[in-house]
């Protein structure tokens, strides 16, 4: 399969191990903290077993590229209460039906009653507002660059339809923010990114070029399959050796500098950069995207007024500290015990792409 076996050659990722394992031996003694963004590459990694392969100097940080994850819970609130008003249809992609809010969640809300669908595109909540109306169909817009474009191009179809019960309730967000958040935060210590390579398709590898210069750190943009992490991570011992620090592409049969300009367009059209409330994080300066003015009949947060509770959350939960790469699943109380895919206490273990569920699924037999 061309551009998918050609990655998984065994011989030619232990020549790669070899070269990793020479680069290594070549630098000072210490470790090696090399964080992952996307969600995606944590299961690639557990998935594959490239932890145990990899030499103990080089420790892989898993970061807050899981869009559920670091959603807040005041949003997961705000969708309940949505899900709750009799005439309003909550449409969501599926990890997040199982998010915990301050006293409940979609899951709970849909088994009492609500009227709250699973889709796989936003295109099916604008069939669905269409076939329904004049029943309001709120869609749930969670996610990075990479779903964005996807949304705005829904509103101006819906615009263009002149839908009047289609809503979308946005909490996007912007990664290379984020990943200067964590550059800033003390208690981080990150020595070069893995940066993710679905949103890296849009916004291009030049997006990292300024966090390499500002804060000294390697930034290389990587595909999923093994070879292209160990790839990636060769590269980024190259650039630790050579003393350079800029933004480099492994992934260059999807990803290029400049990213999808029309994609970014789309995106520019009906989004604008606002602050953003990250878990785990805080609020990050520009680091999420609201919908234009001009778009204001789509946007669920100006259209539906909901009495919201106090947030709240479990103390114990260290999905924050997981999301920041400061502290490990296995060193959260509740892992395993009372926190479990099936009874989820943070959004880490209810996602696909959370780093608890990965270390659940994948890491007790590494």
């Amino acid at each position: 399969m061309r551009y998918l076996s050609e990655f998984r050659d065994g011989k030619l990722s232990k020549r790669v191990l070899e070269a990793i394992s020479a680069k290594v031996r070549a630098l000072p003694a210490g470790e090696i903290k090399i964080m992952e963004v996307c969600g995606t590459h944590t299961v690639a990694i557990f998935r594959s077993g490239l932890r145990a392969l990899l030499p103990p100097q080089i420790v892989l940080l898993s970061g807050p590229g899981c869009p559920v994850c670091v959603t807040p819970t005041g949003y997961i609130d705000r969708a309940v209460e949505l899900g709750r008003v009799p005439s309003v249809t909550v449409a969501t992609f599926g990890d997040m039906v199982k998010v915990p809010g301050s006293r409940s969640n979609l899951e709970r809300e849909r088994a009492r009653g609500a009227d709250i669908r699973v889709v796989y595109s936003v295109t099916d909540a604008v069939k669905i507002a269409e076939s329904s109306a004049p029943k309001k169909m709120v869609f749930l817009g969670v996610g990075f660059e990479t779903t964005a474009p996807t949304i705005a191009s829904a509103i101006l179809e819906a615009q263009k339809k002149g839908l009047k019960n289609f809503y979308v309730l946005s909490a996007h967000k912007l990664i290379p923010p984020a990943m200067e958040a964590l550059l800033s935060d003390k208690e981080v210590k990150i020595d070069a990114f893995l940066c993710p390579g679905h949103v890296s398709v849009i916004i291009g590898a030049k997006s990292y070029q300024s966090l390499s210069e500002k804060f000294k750190k390697p930034c290389v943009v990587s595909g999923f399959e093994p070879l292209d992490v160990l790839q990636s991570i060769l590269m980024i011992l190259t650039q630790i050796s050579e003393g350079t620090s800029k933004s480099e592409i492994q992934y260059t049969r999807c990803v290029t500098r400049d990213g999808n300009i029309q994609a970014q367009r789309l995106m520019d059209r009906v989004f604008e950069v606002c602050d953003a409330n990250w878990r785990g994080l805080g609020t990050i300066p520009r680091s999420g995207l609201r919908i234009r003015e001009e778009f204001a009949t789509f946007d669920a947060s100006r259209q539906f007024e909901v009495n919201l509770p106090r947030e709240r959350s479990d103390r114990h939960c260290l999905c924050g500290e997981v999301l920041r790469g400061i502290k490990t699943p296995p060193q959260c109380g509740l892992f395993t015990k009372v926190c479990t895919p099936e009874s989820p206490v943070g959004p880490c273990m209810v996602s696909s792409e959370g780093t608890c569920s990965a270390y659940f699924k994948y890491g007790r037999k590494v």
